[in-house]
């Protein structure tokens, strides 16, 4: 096998600590993903923006390569399955809805316009919570109808055996660039998870069964 100098190159610029990220979304068809609910909801690709004449809903406009759920009614998680790794995602919710992103199926980020809360008292089910764990540390919620992004740092439950030997944690959740969660533990999962069970592995999920969402740039890094 013949090795490039730029393999050479970017592989030494890589952290062994890390695996090549990987975009499960190819922004042309769901091709790498499943609905948990197969004969529910409708998620498409195209391009998403806020009705104008119903600020509470979404609607497609021609083109785009964007990961829609344009009729609520089921989540939708990838083939593939992580342990530790970190999340980057961007989101768009119209006014009111609800969804989340779920870490191995089973430990969610919320997605919820709670906008016009500001913060106060924030709970750990308003934007950006840990749902049931904790409530986002600071408020960095653009408002429904914008792009926002998460990077989620996480780290999975470890196992030996059937006996689990450390808890699932969010290292740290990035919000549109402000620090909202750190070293957040979770002893078990979130309910309305995928299974309900905790594992070494699952697959990322986005939740569909409760209001539409728009996601795009959606990219997972293992951790080795």
């Amino acid at each position: 096998m013949t090795v490039t100098r730029s393999a050479v190159l970017i592989a030494a610029f890589v952290s062994p600590a890390f695996a090549l990220a990987d975009s499960p979304f190819d922004g042309k068809s769901l091709a790498g993903w499943k609905a948990k609910l197969p004969d529910k909801g409708k998620w498409v690709v195209g391009a998403a923006t806020v009705d104008e004449k119903a600020p509470a809903k979404l609607a497609l406009k021609e083109g785009g390569s964007e990961l829609i759920n344009i009729q609520p009614g089921s989540d939708l998680l990838t083939e593939a399955k992580y342990g530790d790794c970190t999340v980057e995602v961007e989101f768009m919710i119209p006014k009111g809805s609800n969804s989340g992103v779920y870490l191995m199926g089973e430990y969610e980020v919320q997605i919820y316009d709670t906008y016009n809360k500001k913060g106060k008292d924030a709970k750990p089910g308003d934007m950006g919570g840990i749902y049931t764990f904790a409530p986002p540390k600071e408020f960095a919620d653009k408002g429904p109808g914008q792009w926002q992004k998460f990077v989620i740092e996480f780290q999975a439950p470890k196992f030996e055996g059937d006996k689990k030997t450390s808890n699932a944690k969010f290292l740290k959740v990035t919000f549109n660039d402000v620090v909202i969660h750190e070293n957040v533990e979770c002893n078990k999962v979130t309910p309305g998870g995928l299974t309900g069970k905790e594992m070494a592995e699952g697959p990322l999920m986005f939740q569909g069964d409760h209001g539409q969402v728009a996601f795009r740039n959606i990219k997972v890094t293992p951790r080795k």
